[in-house]
């Protein structure tokens, strides 16, 4: 995990090479950001990348670190206004350019623009309405009835280039079910990676790629967290390399 020295800022979450403050956005930095910003594939150096309901900005940030002496532009949306100025300052502070957040709302965001991404990435909401939270800024970043995933695929579909990619991760429990509503809306899995804290755990996140491109045989990966001693795995190690402060 990463370092407890006493010269970690507090209020957010200490990557090698930035800090992403979190204390004034509703969702704050977690393991399933992290695994999506440093798993996302980058094989074709994307140009333009959109970053659906950023937060504080993580996703955007790693994703930045990845491609900084690339040409690329990541724009980073989130619908809550204190995510968005929050995510604007860990922009200004961490040591990459072309990054930009604004607020919008993706069913809106770019209809009458054209605007057009080689990435599009997301860490979406997804707990039942039923489920109450103790604000409201968290249940608009965690339900899914401000962004169900039909209108995230529309989205997708109307700003993915036709050679674009569309990753995203998601409970494991829910990706069957995302993968055939992506299927019956011609979005085609291309990569997936399914996340298991240990390995006495079941899987419990999936981390998924698609595209419109057809594809019958997806590159597929597993991943566990955890070795029996509870330590961060050698294959958790190597993702996470280049963002997390690993004890020795």
């Amino acid at each position: 995990m990463p370092n407890k020295s006493t010269d970690l800022k507090k209020g957010g979450f200490t990557f090698k090479r930035f800090f992403v403050a979190h204390d004034k956005s509703p969702m704050q930095v977690t393991t399933d950001s992290c695994l999506l910003g440093a798993w996302t594939p980058l094989n074709s150096a994307p140009k333009r990348i959109l970053d659906i309901g950023s937060g504080c900005g993580v996703i955007a940030l790693m994703l930045a670190q990845r491609l900084e002496n690339k040409d690329s532009y990541i724009d980073a949306i989130d619908i809550d206004p204190h995510a968005v100025l929050q995510s604007q300052q860990n922009i200004t502070h961490a040591p990459f350019a072309r990054v930009h957040a604004y607020h919008a709302d993706i069913n809106q965001f770019g209809i009458n623009e054209a605007m057009h991404y080689n990435l599009i990435v997301t860490n979406p909401p997804y707990f039942d309405v039923a489920v109450d939270c103790r604000s409201s800024q968290r249940q608009l970043a965690r339900y899914t009835e401000s962004l169900n995933y039909q209108q995230l695929i529309d989205a997708v579909k109307r700003l993915l280039t036709p050679t674009g990619l569309f990753c995203l991760v998601l409970p494991y429990h829910l990706s069957d079910q995302f993968q055939l509503l992506c299927q019956a809306n011609q979005l085609y899995l291309q990569q997936i990676m399914n996340v298991r804290y240990n390995a006495n755990k079941d899987f419990s996140l999936t981390l998924m790629a698609f595209s419109l491109q057809a594809n019958n045989s997806p590159f597929e990966q597993q991943l566990c967290m955890r070795d029996d001693d509870g330590r961060y795995s050698q294959d958790f190690r190597e993702l996470l390399t280049d963002f997390y402060l690993f004890r020795k």
